[in-house]
């Protein structure tokens, strides 16, 4: 069983070197990791070269032109392990908001599974206490309008944390995904359930970030507002093109 962690990286120099450290220490046979870089300027895309030599075959680092989006990074962390043949995708932060701790419990879920969705909003899941409780009414509410537009029929629509099996990504048509931000991890979840795949729910507790700088923005709250009502309508009727190749 091979396994491989999917990380877009901007600027998180603070926190790669630790993160990769943790995330080997799980006691997973095959566990590989995929750094994807945007030319973060504060030298993350080397270190993640350094991280490569250091942890020969087990760390992968793709170096993209400059800050091309969330959505468009996991796209392409998505095709290169498909392309290596792993068994499962992991895609989570590498800001330590997503504990490496949980993913264990990922591939012991994703046996019943397709997809398994790391939820701050089912019972013992949460949000770290330190937020306000303006973005905790913007987390939950976005949460529950996505929901609502959508009928997703998860509690955590925006969570970033989650786990694949090959075949649920094979049968997607990734180059339909056009969403970046919350809407991407949105459109994505819609993705699966249109698709019949089934999809699970493991609690998690979603700490903020201690180093660096959040990506959060507001034309990222704004994007996932417009983006859930153009999905339910391409979706609806029959946009998506018949999956062909490695995810499309």
């Amino acid at each position: 069983m091979s396994t491989m962690v999917v990380m877009p990286t901007y600027n998180e120099a603070g926190n790669l070197i630790q993160i990769v450290a943790e995330l080997m220490t799980l006691d997973l046979d095959g566990l590989q990791i995929l750094i994807i870089d945007d030319n973060s300027p504060d030298g993350t895309g080397q270190m993640a070269d350094e991280l490569a030599a250091q942890y020969e075959d087990r760390v992968h680092v793709i170096h993209r032109q400059g800050k091309m989006g969330l959505g468009t990074a996991y796209v392409t962390g998505f095709r290169y392990a498909l392309e290596c043949g792993v068994d499962y995708v992991v895609q989570m932060d590498a800001d330590f908001s997503h504990s490496p701790s949980y993913i264990p419990t990922f591939l012991d879920k994703i046996r019943d599974y397709d997809v398994v969705i790391g939820s701050r909003y089912v019972a013992d899941g949460g949000v770290d206490e330190r937020w306000s409780p303006w973005r905790r009414f913007l987390s939950w509410g976005g949460n529950t309008y996505a929901g609502l537009i959508t009928g997703l029929r998860i509690h955590d629509v925006t969570g970033g944390f989650r786990c694949f099996r090959r075949d649920a990504l094979l049968g997607l048509d990734l180059g339909q995904i056009r969403s970046e931000g919350y809407a991407f991890q949105i459109e994505m979840a819609y993705a699966c359930q249109i698709k019949g795949l089934r999809l699970g729910e493991v609690p998690i507790y979603f700490e903020d970030r201690s180093m660096g700088l959040s990506k959060m923005s507001w034309w990222i709250v704004l994007e996932a507002v417009w983006r859930v009502w153009q999905m339910r309508w391409r979706y609806r009727h029959g946009e998506s093109r018949p999956a062909g190749g490695v995810g499309s």
